[in-house]
């Protein structure tokens, strides 16, 4: 029992330590935004890392999400004869959930591990000390630009997502399966509405801000060597894909 006790205390412990080292990270680099210097080259570069680099893995995702999704209700709406309904209802689902979420879980799988294993490289031989020497803080050098590009980019990254999943539910939806092309279409403008979108779209920046927090703080605190390192990326992809399906839950329990 005793035993049982102290695994669960420890547990505690370590969920309060990671939450408090999130937070701190997130806190102290969003106050440092508003601070000069501001560096707009480093910043610039994370743009490119985070958002430019993202772009064809999103792409792909976002292509065959969506014609999976149009085959997949195609099957079961055609049972009931409302195969008119695909359109509307797979743009619903991409621009309220799947288009956010999944850019989100790709995004931190690619980006947000890079990130995790670059910084943690840093912290094991000791570059993130010798920027403190130099009177630099590490936040501000290196997490408020991948935080900010994390907030900025997610959205941006979600419309390429939306955009591409809904041309993939058009080409199977109208292509390959024969729903007429003006009743997909008029169905989409009649059910979906800006608010949608817009949604969609907060919830990216949300899902932004998770992946850079977690990714940095939990990078910048890595240890023991390259093991450290190693696990330090993951438990950032893990941690972060989790908190990405939370979140969602919650902003979808307020919004919708």
């Amino acid at each position: 029992m005793t035993r049982i006790l102290n695994s669960l205390g420890q547990g505690m412990y370590h969920a309060m330590q990671v939450s408090g080292m999130i937070f701190f990270t997130f806190l102290h680099s969003a106050l440092w935004l508003f601070r000069p210097p501001l560096r707009l080259r480093v910043i610039f570069k994370q743009f490119e890392s985070i958002g430019v680099n993202s772009i064809f893995v999103v792409l792909l995702t976002g292509t065959f999400t969506g014609m999976v999704l149009a085959l997949q209700l195609y099957i079961g709406f055609s049972q009931f004869h409302a195969e008119y309904l695909v359109g509307a209802v797979s743009a619903l689902a991409i621009f309220r959930e799947l288009g956010p979420v999944l850019t989100a879980l790709m995004v931190t799988a690619r980006a947000g591990s890079a990130m995790a294993a670059e910084l943690g490289t840093m912290k094991v031989t000791e570059q993130i000390d010798a920027l403190r020497t130099m009177a630099v803080d590490p936040h501000q050098y290196l997490a408020t630009p991948r935080i900010l590009a994390s907030f900025v980019m997610l959205p941006v990254l979600t419309m390429v997502a939306n955009a591409v999943a809904i041309g993939g539910c058009y080409f199977v939806g109208v292509k390959l399966l024969g729903i007429n092309p003006v009743v997909f279409v008029d169905q989409i403008i009649i059910f979906v509405d800006m608010g949608d979108i817009i949604n969609g779209l907060i919830k990216s920046a949300a899902f932004g801000l998770v992946m850079g927090s977690v990714c940095c703080g939990i990078g910048m605190n890595a240890s023991k060597g390259a093991a450290g390192v190693g696990q330090a990326t993951t438990t950032s992809v893990v941690l972060t894909s989790t908190l990405i399906l939370a979140v969602d839950y919650i902003l979808t329990a307020l919004m919708f």
